[in-house]
């Protein structure tokens, strides 16, 4: 009894599909990019046939990698890396390679990896402490501070951060954005969370990784608490999260950064006043925490984002 394959082959289906294979391989070869490209590839013509197209789409796009000049002028279908083929036992396999303007963006921004954004998507992931501005005394102070911690953390991992306060769009998440970015160069791992958006994810969290952010941002190496005192003020945020938090980054000497539009006295009034009430006790313990892990600065600067 005859297999289904010698069935079909005694129809002439399989002669046919071969030469529709030839023919489509042949009409390819009339484009100079698909005809280098395979000259390339010492297998049997007859397996080239078989992957026709995917050889046209390779062509195409080996073509644009030849004649590209960075990967922001990058014409494939997926950013930085080409379609290529690769002979695997006598046959074709075909795989997204990476490019070399590819590869070298993932070596300068490795250290990203050393970074953990918790509650927001934002990031100052480009900030750099070169192009922090310079032209205003009153940025003095808190960029003296940030250079001495650069340079004393290798040596001294328990460092107090800064409770660093001002205007509106003065820099301050840029400042400090840019030290966390020089010190993940360096290898050394930190955390940076929005406060009012960390609280929202948190709570709708509760029942997926609620503990693992939470445990993650407690005990980051260096964290960075931005923007402190826009989130609205409960029980919960104040008594369950931010106190536990603060208090066991006191207890272990783990360098923690604020930013905010309120200076310590505004952050204390901020925290007392819930919907239940007034209480400056819960409040106080917290701002005496802070004072404990941080130094005060504030820094009053023109509006950069204006």
């Amino acid at each position: 009894m005859k297999s289904i394959k010698e069935s079909i082959d005694s129809l002439g289906y399989h002669t046919e599909i071969l030469k529709k294979l030839e023919k489509n391989y042949e009409e390819a070869l009339k484009d100079p990019d698909f005809k280098k490209l395979v000259s390339k590839i010492k297998i049997p013509k007859e397996q080239l046939q078989q992957s026709t197209s995917s050889l046209q789409i390779s062509a195409k796009e080996y073509n644009n990698c030849q004649n590209c000049k960075s990967i922001l002028e990058c014409k494939n279908k997926l950013e930085g890396y080409a379609y290529l083929p690769k002979i695997k036992e006598n046959g074709l396999i075909f795989k997204y390679k990476s490019c070399k303007f590819k590869q070298q963006l993932e070596k300068e921004t490795a250290y990203l990896k050393n970074i953990n954004v918790i509650g927001t998507s934002v990031y100052l992931k480009d900030a750099k402490m070169k192009d922090i501005y310079t032209n205003d005394k009153n940025r003095f102070a808190t960029i003296t501070s940030i250079k001495n911690f650069i340079t004393n953390y290798p040596q001294d991992k328990h460092q107090k951060g800064l409770y660093l306060c001002g205007n509106f769009g003065c820099g301050k998440t840029y400042i400090i954005s840019a030290m966390l970015n020089e010190l993940a160069k360096k290898g050394y791992k930190s955390a940076i969370i929005f406060w009012p958006d960390f609280l929202r994810e948190l709570k709708a969290s509760f029942q997926t990784d609620y503990n693992d952010k939470y445990e993650y941002a407690t005990k980051a190496p260096i964290l960075l608490i931005d923007d402190i005192g826009a989130e609205t003020i409960t029980p919960w945020a104040r008594d369950e999260i931010l106190c536990p938090l603060v208090q066991y980054r006191m207890e272990h000497k783990l360098p923690t950064f604020f930013t905010s539009n309120l200076n310590l006295n505004q952050l204390n009034d901020h925290l007392s006043t819930t919907k239940e009430g007034i209480d400056v006790i819960k409040a106080g313990r917290i701002i005496e925490r802070i004072k404990q892990l941080t130094n005060e600065q504030e820094m009053i600067s023109k509006n950069l984002r204006n």
